[in-house]
């Protein structure tokens, strides 16, 4: 996992569930140590705030909400050993058919994974059976996204994509029966 975020690649596919978990990275040099949420670390391709002299030391994931479910769903042009067009992480916490809380995280359609806070914010109070009608809006919710146009897919089909993998992980997360526990 720690080369995964090291490597800080666009594609990198731990990188957004630990995003949706509020992951922190622990570093470690000979002058101490220091954590770093996992969203300020990567700050752009294969760019971290890592310095020279230190190494990652830990990830350290905290414990999801009581009651919350996970989804990570992925598009790549095979089913393995494939780097993502897109990827979405979801963590839901619902309660009675309503969502309480909502983190989405998408990967491979920016420079660095992201979370997709407008979108989240739209999905708290939203009645479960209302998902198909809650896609994300590429100009409301999506804004924070800037894919490219590369071998495995153009920005446009990335941005449509994601859309659809949004849904999936948001309904998927809401169905899931627990978030294992990674401690």
């Amino acid at each position: 996992m720690a080369g995964n975020i090291c490597n800080a690649s666009p594609a990198a596919d731990g990188v957004p569930p630990l995003l949706a978990l509020g992951a922190e990275v622990e570093l470690a040099s000979t002058g101490g140590r220091r954590r770093v949420a996992l969203a300020d670390y990567i700050t752009g391709v294969r760019r971290t705030v890592r310095l020279p002299d230190e190494l990652v030391v830990a990830v350290h994931v905290p414990h999801p909400p009581e009651g919350a479910r996970g989804a990570f769903v992925k598009l790549g042009s095979r089913s393995s050993l494939v780097i993502s067009i897109a990827m979405v992480a979801a963590v839901v916490r619902s309660d009675a058919g309503r969502i309480i809380e909502a983190r989405v995280a998408v990967g491979a359609c920016s420079p660095v994974a992201r979370r997709l806070t407008d979108w989240e914010t739209a999905l708290a109070g939203c009645e479960l059976s209302e998902l198909e009608s809650l896609r994300p809006d590429p100009a409301a919710h999506l804004s924070a996204l800037a894919p490219i146009d590369d071998a495995r897919a153009t920005a446009a089909y990335r941005l449509s994509a994601v859309r659809e993998l949004c849904l999936r992980a948001v309904r998927q997360a809401a169905a899931a029966r627990e978030i294992m526990d990674v401690c």
